[in-house]
């Protein structure tokens, strides 16, 4: 049986966690929001017309931050066709996914589903189809207290106060060619600083997300990141990162290593930016919102069938395998040993469409396998990420090589005197011993150790049958200032240790 040590220690401190890396996104896509987290028709809907159990899936995953409305469909979005009356808003031809949109859901009804939700709001403008007037009316509508046309238009619609959104992405994936309005990144980089220094003069105190290459393997990228933020570093607090991964070679130990993918598209992407701030001799240092990750594959081929200019049909609604719930870990673990840089990240998407949540029309909804694992993260992962020396096992796949089997997290949480360990053995065929030394937390006592596990890497969650999740009483010990288990093969492991005072 293969053996990996670590040493966790206070000192070796990462950073200050943002919880915002635990975030998600809702798109006006196949049934995220009509079907998802809007169903009026629904036994369960309330006042608003909002899903209450999928509400309380959502408040059990404790996101921190929703991005909304897109995606592609931002491109050609006209925000001021989802507020007012609902009898008066205009029926549309989105173009991104070639569908009908009634426009019955918009701002202001995303704006009171967030506050049900927990959530804050990271809203996203059109740099596509449109630009600054359009990008300073909205941040008015949504923002300004009130005496101006657009802020007493909300008012009017029956929101006195204003939403006060902090957070706003300066367009979407606007290098990739099915996107309306597809820009250089020169005049991407143009049109996107002046509209953040419009929205900054209309209110001073938000956060803008420049608009990063849509993946690492555009023939933009890295280029892209270099020349737009020439234009919005002064304006911009941070630049995104999309990334999807899929089995598509159905290579399940290659699978599993993309973690080493991700983690090579975030330096990359922080080394062209520290560039930046080095040609302008910037003293601020520019943060990542990876504001779209996930697992993407499994729907490519049921989506080709779909009809256009439908109404909420069902878009990209991958199921999820017990496989893509550890990648989905390993993700998370990812994100945790860059927290000093990923401030913000967005599972995409949050209902139905490559979701963690599901839902049936009218009917029930249910947990996906890659609900736990994000779960876990979101409510245990808040803290400092500390630094674990690891010394692992290793191995090699056709695309990795030097890939370790132990792959891990730690996060303290000084506040709650709490510790957790978050571990993911990417053997698929191998238990793994992992002994854990810590040290300087003398009187900390385990509490739980969460295993999900499954015979079947192929095995999903249904309305009806749910054979992936975890269970509390892993084999973990601590003694001696150690702690020492066993791994299964291929599973995700989150160790929870807590001071005792006795």
């Amino acid at each position: 049986m293969t053996k990996a040590k670590m040493i966790v220690d206070k000192s070796y401190k990462i950073a200050d966690i943002d919880e915002r890396i635990y975030g998600s996104f809702i798109e006006h896509l196949g049934r995220a929001v009509y079907g998802g987290i809007f169903e009026p028709d629904h036994p369960d809907a309330d006042e608003d017309g909002f899903r209450k159990d999928v509400l309380e899936l959502v408040k059990e995953l404790q996101v921190p931050i929703v991005r909304y409305p897109g995606g592609n469909m931002v491109s050609a979005y006209n925000w001021e066709d989802g507020i007012g009356p609902r009898e008066d808003r205009p029926k549309r031809l989105e173009l991104a996914w070639r569908v009908i949109e009634t426009n019955a859901f918009g701002t202001n009804e995303f704006a009171d589903w967030a506050k049900k939700a927990n959530s804050e709001v990271m809203m996203a403008i059109n740099l596509g189809t449109r630009g600054i007037d359009a990008a300073r009316n909205f941040i008015e509508y949504t923002n300004h207290p009130g005496g101006t046309y657009w802020s007493d238009l909300r008012r009017k619609h029956g929101y006195e106060e204003p939403h006060k959104i902090k957070t706003w992405c300066l367009g979407n994936e606007m290098d990739g060619p099915w996107q309306v309005g597809q820009k250089t990144a020169y005049e991407y980089g143009r049109l996107a600083s002046e509209a953040g220094k419009a929205m900054r003069l209309v209110d001073p105190d938000i956060e803008l997300v420049s608009c990063g290459s849509s993946h690492t393997q555009m023939p933009t990228f890295p280029d892209w990141e270099a020349e737009t933020l020439t234009h919005t570093y002064d304006v911009a607090d941070y630049v995104s990162l999309h990334q999807y991964f899929g089995n598509r070679d159905n290579d399940s130990q290659n699978y599993l290593a993309n973690g080493m993918e991700l983690e090579h598209f975030i330096s990359t992407v922080i080394s062209v930016a520290d560039y930046i701030k080095a040609k302008k001799r910037s003293k601020k240092t520019l943060m990542l919102s990876f504001d779209e990750w996930n697992v993407w594959y499994h729907s490519n081929d049921a989506d080709k069938e779909i009809e256009p200019w439908t109404v909420a049909l069902p878009q990209l609604e991958d199921h999820y395998n017990f496989e893509d719930a550890l990648l989905v870990g390993s993700i998370l673990i990812t994100f945790l040993k860059h927290a000093d840089r990923v401030k913000m990240a967005c599972m995409a998407q949050l209902v139905n469409v490559i979701a963690p949540i599901m839902t049936d029309n009218l009917g029930a909804s249910w947990k996906q396998t890659i609900f736990y694992p994000y779960m876990h993260a979101s409510v245990f992962g808040r803290g400092v990420s500390l630094k674990p020396v690891v010394n692992s096992p290793k191995f090699d796949t056709k695309d990795f090589t030097d890939v370790d089997y132990l792959d891990t997290a730690v996060v303290f949480n000084e506040e709650n005197e709490e510790l957790t360990v978050f571990a993911l053995n990417r053997h698929i065929k191998e238990d793994l011993v992992m002994e854990a030394q810590l040290g300087d937390f003398e009187g900390y006592r385990i509490q739980e150790h969460i295993v999900l596990e499954h015979d079947d890497l192929k095995a999903v969650n249904t309305a009806t049958n749910h054979p992936v999740k975890p269970y509390r009483n892993g084999d973990a010990v601590y003694k001696d200032g150690v702690i020492e288990t066993k791994l299964k093969k291929a599973s995700w492991n989150v160790i929870r240790l807590k001071l005792i005072n006795e």
